[in-house]
Order: C-alpha cells, then sequence, then structure tokens
C-alpha cells in the first residue's frame, strides 16, 4: 500500500481558493464540482488565471464553495456572492480590474496565459514578463476547466521534503492546490516514480499517473492570508528538477496528473494501491 487519502479538496472556480470535503463521486473530469466553473477575460478570450499573476493573482483572495446547483463566492471583504446573481460578472471585474465573465463553459480551444516562473521570480508579479499560451485540459476529456489532467495528487512525503528544504522549515499545502493529498510513509519526492502507474483508491477508483507536475508562479504568490513565497517554487527549483514526461526539458515539479480509468466514489481514508496496468475502459 502506497498509503491513505489525508485530504480531498476540490476548487469550484477555476483559480480561486478551494474547499477540502470527506468525499466525493469521481467521474472522468474529475471530483464533483472540481473546476466546474472559471473566469473568462472579455477582452481577450481567454481563462483567467494566477499562472499569470500581473494579471490574475487577486483570483486567490477569492474563494469558492459548491453548493447543490450554485457556487458561492468569497470576497476579500467576507461579503459572499452566488455564481447565478445577475451582477456577478459586474462584481468580478471591478475586483480584478480586467472586464471577465464567470462561465460553465469552456471557449472553443480554452486556452490561458502561463507566466516564465523564473521571470516572475526575478522581476516580480506587477512585471509584464514572458508567457506561454497553453491550451487547458489536454490530458482530459473536453468540456473541463482542469489545467492538464482531471486530478493533481500529491503526497506528505514531498510536502515534508519542501519543508524540510525551507529555509522556513514550513510548507503550505494550498500553495500546491492539490486535489488529492496521500498520506505516505515513503520518503523523497515519492510520486516522481510513479510515472505510468496504475493506483487504485478505495473499493472502485482507479486511476493512472500520466505526467508529474510542473510548477507555475503560482505557489509564490499570496493565498488568502498567506503572503508570498518566493520559497515555495525556489525549493523545487533547488531539489527536485525533473522532466515531467520523457522528452520533456527538466522543470521543478511537485506531485503527479492523474486520468481517471475507472470512475468510482472517493473519501478521506481510502487506502491507495498500486495496481497492475490494465487498458482503459472505452469513454
Amino acid at each position: 500500500m502506497l498509503g491513505t487519502v489525508t485530504t480531498l479538496r476540490r476548487y469550484p472556480v477555476k483559480s480561486m481558493l478551494g474547499e477540502d470535503i470527506g468525499a466525493s463521486d469521481v467521474s472522468w473530469t474529475g471530483l464533483a464540482w472540481d473546476r466546474r466553473l472559471a473566469v473568462v477575460s472579455r477582452r481577450t478570450g481567454k481563462v483567467a488565471s494566477a499562472k499569470y499573476p500581473r494579471l490574475w493573482r487577486d483570483l486567490l483572495t477569492l474563494s469558492a464553495e459548491a453548493l447543490d446547483e450554485d457556487v458561492r463566492i468569497t470576497l476579500p471583504d467576507g461579503k459572499t456572492v452566488c455564481g447565478t446573481d445577475a451582477d456577478i460578472d459586474e462584481v468580478l471585474s471591478a475586483l480584478l480590474n480586467e472586464p471577465v465573465t464567470l462561465t460553465a463553459d469552456p471557449p472553443p480551444g480554452a486556452s490561458l496565459d502561463r507566466a516564465v516562473p523564473e521571470a516572475v521570480l526575478r522581476d516580480g508579479i506587477k512585471a509584464q514578463v514572458p508567457a506561454e499560451v497553453i491550451e487547458i485540459g489536454a490530458g482530459a476529456p473536453p468540456g473541463t476547466f482542469v489545467d492538464f489532467a482531471p486530478l493533481h495528487l500529491l503526497t506528505t512525503a514531498t510536502l515534508d521534503r519542501i519543508a524540510e528544504f525551507s529555509p522556513y522549515r514550513r510548507v503550505h499545502l494550498e500553495r500546491y492546490r492539490p486535489n488529492l493529498v496521500i498520506g505516505t510513509e515513503l520518503g523523497g519526492f515519492a510520486e516522481n516514480d510513479w510515472l505510468g502507474e496504475d493506483l487504485r483508491v478505495g473499493d472502485d477508483l482507479v486511476l493512472r499517473v500520466i505526467a508529474r507536475t510542473p510548477r507555475c508562479a503560482v505557489p509564490t504568490l499570496a493565498h488568502g492570508d498567506l503572503p508570498r513565497d518566493a520559497e515555495a517554487l525556489r525549493v523545487l527549483a533547488r531539489n527536485n528538477r525533473v522532466a515531467p514526461l520523457a522528452g520533456l526539458d527538466p522543470e521543478p515539479c511537485a506531485g503527479v496528473y492523474a486520468e481517471v480509468l475507472h470512475p468510482g466514489r472517493i473519501r478521506v481514508g481510502d487506502a491507495v494501491r498500486v495496481r497492475a496496468a490494465s487498458r482503459a475502459p472505452a469513454r
């Protein structure tokens, strides 16, 4: 056994702070309500993401909570609004200083700007730095707002390693935005060795690890009450610069991306085991 699920977290609105949950159904697209909505720029048509901090870092001052058929967003002053409010786009546009729309429908060829992380560290979060345009959801079913794959996994081993190397001797998992945190007795950056493995989580859910997770500038940004922390990325740049996939250049990585081979129910406390590789069912 690799470990057990210690935290389940979903982010109902992309790039906003998320919420911890005790259990969830997992479909081909990931946890229920995860990245169900996103903010889209009316000026560029791109998905707003804190990966480009100059424009969108203030998304991380907002938190989102899923309701039965809606989402509740808590603003920096503590007031709340709902995704179905008639003036939600105006409220968010005023907070972000950009004309935006909150939507559940990814635009055709949905993409976002990803600032070069080293440039953000060098020049600051307000600087206009080089960025690459990435198409979202390349490793996921269509119609989602996930960055790459339906689920992001992170182990306590990796979190402990980051804390060990940090000059502050601490780590905040919020900065790395996982869906699943897996408590394990494995050491080091354990997930680096999981690429290509099939994982059974609980009774029914089966995942396949498809990439190591390259880190952008987001971990370094303020998250709600957490202040900026450049070491959240520098630690990985110094100690875990690996290729996300074979053939790619090494990047600072923490955690892994996974696709869903067999949907199921997941709960905090579920065991996580390696399963013999098998072909994914037709989708």
